[in-house]
Parts: structure tokens; sequence; C-alpha cells
């Protein structure tokens, strides 16, 4: 053969496959069947698993994180805890109407004199005045520069200047942080690394005020650095977190005072309502649309909660940022590493409750009480603590990773119902298939019932001329002949808590005290009350029997109690409940021996080791046979006889 081609050798074909290398990892070693059980298990985690982690790091998530949010902060703003000497010189639609708009400088400058003439401690113009508006912008730029209460607005996300020749201590961004949902939450407090110019306007109003007490070195002091929202905090995700930005705190929607400009160029404020406070002018029109959505928008119940005018928002941060410098904590948001921890900790904790609780109804009650603690705990943090710890993680992990649980026990309870039925059909009382499915875990080993060493009563029985009695019959006679006798024993066997164990053609092994372990009186007690109702039930059935012309049916049983080993036996292609053991064996040559010695329908024998565990002496009529040397057995059996009348 010549030397193969370049496409010959880089075909699959041309390649040894031992050689491969994924041929040599030890997971291509393992069976179908090993995977099998594996995948079923990991099935329902891994699906579990993908819809908690797409619903942590979604819009959902995050969406229902800020709900709840949303509804615990709006029961808990303060309306009267405080004056925050605050106050809102608000450009209304009436003032629209009177005096135009833009407002003319003229007005605002008047307006603003007549404000400081009345002791205002700090004024904030919400209006950006790069350009002068009226005839006589140069009273605007006069007042701005000889009033150092006067605090002007620069815009530096869109590149608005402050009015020209406004000193750089009277300059403030208005700037504010929205969130994906359009709704105001956060407070852009500061921004490091800036001119002197490029400070917050709620900031610039407390220092002008004097009311910022120190605010400022504060927040830069090492140990409120953990109060700062970062990309993950609390039940954000992938938070643009530039700057320095905390949680705004809302007072009351129009609990701080308001007026008009009307008002105050009218003269219809009094100065001490004015003295010493922080005043705020801005326009709170609706038409002008400088309105903005806040926690309390999701639950307003009129028009005027829907939304909160720009100006009035700025003077909530200010009010906010007055309370922090007074010494009022800020609220905070659990930091990232916290919301991970959660995450894994909720993730475990779903596991364990799908999978640790006996029945699936305390797994129900647990998780239900979980989840209630979940939200008692978050919500008493962040009402009473001021903490935001997201919700959604934890309620939705335990939820599904249980549910995952449960799916993953209905299918290993299937899995095992089957491995029941299948180990022993229909050869189990219900009692003990109850008893048995209680107990599936522990008995269950690889798809069979695990070797177990068990004190047991067996009986063997054999139907008597079986032969004989086959060749005067038609097979499928013969079949019916037979069944009508197994027709009364297997009930009986069963009823009482026993398993037929095995069929041998003509007759059976029955076993009391298997597969779970009992009490080894109670399994001779029931052994032999059932073979003393297969005496009666014979005897009535071979009248019947009589009556159609058909040979009556005789059996031989033998009974004996001892310690057996039980368990499945078998390979994967072929699995079998079997009990092996000296009891087996005595059970069968007790009834085998001494065949001639036969007088009624059913003859039953039993051993000493089972007639001690008789504490029921009137059981039956016992005629004691003596000492029986049996086969297999170096040790001779004392054997008795269940014989008529019974007591």
């Amino acid at each position: 053969m010549g030397r193969p081609s370049l496409k010959q050798r880089l075909t699959w074909k041309s390649l040894p496959l031992k050689s491969l290398p994924w041929k040599r990892l030890p997971w291509t070693s393992l069976p179908i069947k090993q995977w099998k059980p594996l995948l079923q298990t990991l099935a329902p985690y891994a699906g579990a698993g993908l819809l908690a982690g797409g619903l942590q790091f979604s819009t959902i998530g995050t969406g229902l994180d800020l709900l709840f949010y949303d509804t615990l902060t709006t029961h808990q703003s303060r309306a009267n805890k405080g004056d925050p000497k605050v106050a809102i010189l608000g450009i209304s639609e009436s003032d629209i109407q009177r005096f135009g708009y833009p407002i003319d400088d003229q007005l605002l400058t008047k307006g603003i004199q007549s404000l400081t003439q009345s002791g205002a401690a700090a004024i904030g113009i919400d209006f950006y005045r790069d350009k002068g508006i009226g005839p006589a912008p140069e009273t605007l730029l006069k007042e701005i520069k000889t009033n150092p209460r006067l605090v002007m607005i620069f815009n530096a996300g869109e590149q608005i200047e402050a009015p020209p020749g406004t000193p750089v201590r009277q300059q403030a961004y208005n700037d504010l942080v929205v969130d994906d949902d359009g709704v105001i939450r956060r407070d852009l407090v500061n921004v490091t690394g800036q001119d002197e110019a490029f400070v917050a306007l709620p900031m610039r109003l407390l220092e002008t005020a004097g009311q910022d007490h120190g605010l400022r070195q504060k927040l830069s002091s090492p140990t409120f650095q953990g109060h700062w929202l970062e990309a993950n905090s609390g039940g954000y995700r992938n938070l643009d977190s530039s700057g320095q930005q905390l949680l705004l705190r809302y007072r009351t929607p129009g609990s701080l005072a308001q007026w008009t400009l009307a008002d105050v160029l009218d003269g219809r404020i009094k100065p001490q309502a004015i003295q010493g406070k922080i005043v705020l002018v801005g326009v709170t029109a609706p038409s002008i649309k400088d309105s903005f959505q806040t926690p309390f928008t999701r639950f307003a119940t009129g028009q005027n909660l829907a939304v909160m005018p720009g100006v009035e928002i700025h003077a909530q941060r200010v009010a906010a940022q007055g309370a922090m410098a007074n010494g009022e904590m800020p609220l905070r948001a659990a930091p990232g590493w916290v919301a991970l921890a959660i995450f894994w900790f909720s993730l475990a904790a779903g596991i364990t409750i799908g999978e640790k609780p006996k029945s699936l109804q305390q797994s129900v009650l647990i998780l239900f009480l979980s989840e209630a603690g979940v939200f008692a705990v978050c919500s008493a943090s962040l009402l009473l603590a001021g903490l935001w710890i997201g919700v959604v993680t934890p309620v939705t992990n335990l939820g599904l990773l249980a549910i995952g649980g449960w799916l993953r026990r209905g299918a290993k309870s299937q899995q095992h119902r089957r491995q029941i039925e299948r180990l022993l059909g229909q050869a189990t009382s219900p009692a003990v298939a109850a008893s048995l499915w209680e107990q599936r875990d522990s008995l269950l080993v690889e798809g069979g019932f695990k070797g177990q060493l068990l004190p047991v009563t067996c009986l063997f029985a054999d139907t008597v001329g079986f032969t004989s009695v086959s060749e005067k019959m038609k097979p499928d006679e013969l079949l019916a002949w037979i069944n009508r006798g197994m027709a009364i024993c297997v009930p009986a066997i069963t009823r009482r808590g026993g398993m037929v164990n095995k069929f041998t053609g003509d007759g059976f092994l029955a076993v009391f005290g298997v597969p779970t372990k009992s009490d080894p009186a109670e399994s001779a007690k029931a052994c032999v009350a059932t073979a003393l109702e297969l005496q009666d039930e014979l005897v009535k059935l071979n009248q019947q029997l009589d009556s159609e012309g058909l040979p009556p049916i005789r059996m031989r049983m033998g009974i004996h109690s001892d310690t057996v080993l039980a368990g499945s036996m078998g390979s994967t292609e072929r699995l079998e409940y079997a009990v092996i053991g000296d009891g087996v064996n005595c059970a069968s040559r007790l009834e085998s021996v001494d065949k001639d010695r036969h007088t009624n329908h059913c003859r039953v024998l039993l051993s000493s080791t089972t007639r001690v565990l008789l504490e029921d002496t009137d059981l039956a009529s016992l005629e004691p046979w003596g000492d029986i040397q049996v086969k297999g057995r170096q040790v001779p059996l004392e054997v008795y006889e269940l014989t008529y009348p019974r007591g």
C-alpha cells in the first residue's frame, strides 16, 4: 500500500480512537446508566440556577427590588421630623400668566433682593442664566456679584454654564441622577478631584448658609466611605455609581414651605417665615415640564403627587444633606459583597429546604416561613436601620431552588416507585408497601435493596400430587386449577404483612419480616395465623372443586424462624429480591419431610424456633413430632404439626 494522502491522514477514520486525548478523560469511562441518575439530580437544579442567575442580573430583578424599596421608603418619609430650614419659591402657572416666561431678570432680581432683605440664609436659583433674559440683564449680574448668599447653577452633563462673572464660590452643579426606570432615588452628593466651582447645589447652599457643620469633611472621612453606593449595592445591578452617591431620603411631597413669586413680590410673606432659611427658586408650573418621577410616583393618588418639580427635588436634597450635617445617618444600601453572599447563601438554603424535610408539606411550610422571614428582615432593616437589602434575590432563590429540590425528589420518588414495583411486584401488602415507601432512601442502593440480616419466619409450601394431576388435565385447565389455590394463598399472606418471595411452579416461598426489620415474635405469629387460615380456606375450596368434579388441592407447608440475608440479587439486567439462609432451607426441608405422613388438606409443620416465638399457646393445637434430622443440618430440629381441632 502507498502512503496515505494528507486528506486521508486528516480524517477521523484514519486516527486511532484510543490515541485521542478525550478518550482518556475520566468521565468518558462512566457508563450511561451512571450518568442518568446524575443528570436527573442536576437537571432541576440547573434549570432553577439558570432562572435565579438570570433574574439576579436582569432588569426584572432590579425592577422588583426597586418596587420593594419604593414601597417602604414612601411609608418611611418624614413630613414633620424637625425643621429642615428649607423653603421653595416656585414659579407657578399663575406667575407665568402674570409675569410671562422665562422670568425677566429684573423681576427675578427683585425677588432675590426681597428674600435677602427678609433674612434668607442662602438663595439657590434653579434657572439657567448663561444668557440674560429681558431688557436689563445687567441687574441680575450685578446682584450675583454683590450678594454672597446667592448661588447660581450650571449643568455639567449638558454643558450649560453659570452666568458670566459668577464667583467660583457661588457656582454649583444641579445634575440629577436618574434610574433606568426614570425615577430619582439617588443623590449625587459630591464629585471628587474637581475644582472649587464643581460642588453640588445642596452642598453649596448649606455651606453658604453656614449650616454644613463640616459636612464635606465628614463625607471625606474614612468612616463614611462604606456609605457610598456601589455598582451592585442593595437591589441595584450594574449601577453607574460614578462620583459619591447616596440614596435620597425623601420627605413627604409638599411638606416643605412653598411660596410663589407673586407672594414674594407682593409682600405677602412675613420676613420671619424666611429668616434663616435656605430658599430655592425654580419652576413648579406643570406646563414647563421640569418635573421628575420619584418613589412616590408609583403610589400617587393625585396628579400633584405623580411627579415632583426639579426645584422641590433639590430642596429635598438640601434637607437630606442638612440632616446628615446635624448627625443623622443617611440611607444606606448593602454593599455588593453582601448581595453576592446572600445570593450563594440563598441558593444553598433553597436546596436545603427542598431536600431535607421528610415530607413535601413540611418543605412547603418551611419555605413559606423562610420567605416571610426574609421579607420581615429586609423590611425591618430598611425601616428601622436605614439599610436597604435586596429582597428579590433571596426570595426567588429560596423558591426556585426549593422547587428544584421538589422536582428532583419527585423524579427520584418515581424512580424508587418503579424500582420497588420491579423488585417486589404485587408480592407485598399495602401496609408493607407504605413502609417501604417511607424508608426508600435508606433501603434502595443503586436501584436495588441493599443486603441486610433480618430475623424472619419463612413458610415454604408445595402442592401434593401435582405431577399426577397434571397428567390428567390440559395445560390451561391445569393452570386455572393451580391458580385457584394460589388465589387464596397470596391474599392471606400479604394481608398479614408477608411477602410471596417466589413461586416454585406448584408452590411458593413466603417470608414474614422483610424487607424492613420487624419484631420476630409478630412475624412468627403472622405466619402461623396465615397457615391456619389457609387450612380452613383449602377445606372450603376443595368442597367447591369436588362439586365441579375437579381434584382437590392438598398442600404441605414448612415454617421455620431464623436470621437470613435479604436483598436484591442478580445483575443490572435482572434483579430479584432474595432471602438466603438456614431459615429458608429448614422451611423447605420441613415441607418435604416424611411426605406420606399427611392426613388432612394442608399439613403444616413448624420448628421449635418458631414455637418459642408464639407467646399465645392457644393459636393452635400442636402435635409434637419430636426431633427430626433434616437434610443439610447437623443439629436436629424439634418439630410440631398444627392439627385439628384448634382451641
